[in-house]
């Protein structure tokens, strides 16, 4: 017969499991007004801050975990059955330690990683970030198990903590966000190279987001706003570099793309001699 002393019976399996589900409701609860006194009173101040959203989120994410861990930890001592079979299993703490240690030193790691992110701040969330050809775009979110990049492709890039905090990362907006873009042609062995420089130069002054870098010192100078050299001549080929400063990152590519074709389109138009490969055949 159904008895009401079994909601509160902790060694019935009714009692156990209702008191699991009201220690892990009152966990969720005291999770999300924590979150939401850290967003009240932190949010205005972090915000501010250079590393603030970063540092938000991270602390969001760590107190979710913690309570999350907590609640465990409160059903794991306080249920009888569960105590004495925690109880049975730290008997043997040298074989746990290794077991646990081996199980979770990825978790651990990513934990440490994501501490090591927060703490010496190499980068934050919405910072324009590059590890390698393949695996660049905005941070978007730094939790406690890995770091969220959404790339330009507009999909989403899981890196574990343990992993980026370890690598090479270029960050292109930690300290301001211009940034210096090569840009490189090539024109035949006996082209003009001062007419191809000059229409180099026209072209990237049509461009949006180019910046003018130089110094007042330089202006006065008289110095080119900008950078063009002949950087490398082979058998085939005269190679030519452009040096373009930009105020926005993000339009590095799209940049580039426009710069390639409007200089080929003046190379055609101006009669610039394109590289053309040379063999010699002997018979």
């Amino acid at each position: 017969m159904f008895d009401i002393n079994d909601f509160f019976n902790l060694n019935s399996g009714l009692g156990i499991t209702i008191y699991s589900l009201v220690v892990i409701l009152i966990c969720w609860i005291f999770s999300r007004i924590s979150r939401a006194v850290v967003i009240l009173f932190l949010r205005k101040r972090l915000t501010k801050e250079k590393f603030g959203v970063t540092r938000l989120k991270f602390t969001r994410n760590s107190l979710r975990f913690i309570f999350g861990l907590l609640g465990f930890l409160i059903i794991i001592f306080t249920v009888p059955v569960f105590r004495k079979q925690a109880g049975y299993i730290f008997s043997g703490a040298g074989i746990l330690a290794a077991i646990v240690g081996f199980a979770a030193k990825d978790a651990i790691s990513n934990l440490i990683g994501g501490l090591f992110i927060v703490l010496f701040r190499p980068f934050r969330v919405g910072d324009y970030v590059k590890l390698n050809d393949e695996r660049m775009g905005i941070v978007d979110d730094i939790t406690l198990r890995h770091t969220v990049i959404t790339t330009f492709e507009n999909t989403r890039l899981i890196i574990p903590n343990s992993v980026i905090s370890t690598e090479s990362v270029v960050n292109f907006t930690i300290h301001e966000t211009k940034i210096l873009s090569f840009n490189n042609f090539s024109i035949g062995l006996y082209s003009d190279i001062d007419l191809a420089k000059n229409i180099i130069k026209d072209e990237i002054s049509k461009l949006d987001y180019v910046i003018d870098n130089r110094t007042p010192e330089e202006i006065l100078e008289g110095k080119s706003e900008f950078d063009v050299r002949l950087v490398n001549i082979t058998e085939n080929a005269i190679f030519i570099r452009a040096y373009i400063w930009l105020s926005d990152p993000l339009k590095e590519f799209q940049m580039k793309s426009n710069l390639r074709e409007s200089v080929h389109k003046r190379f055609i138009e101006e009669n610039i001699g394109l590289p053309i490969p040379m063999r010699k055949i002997v018979n």
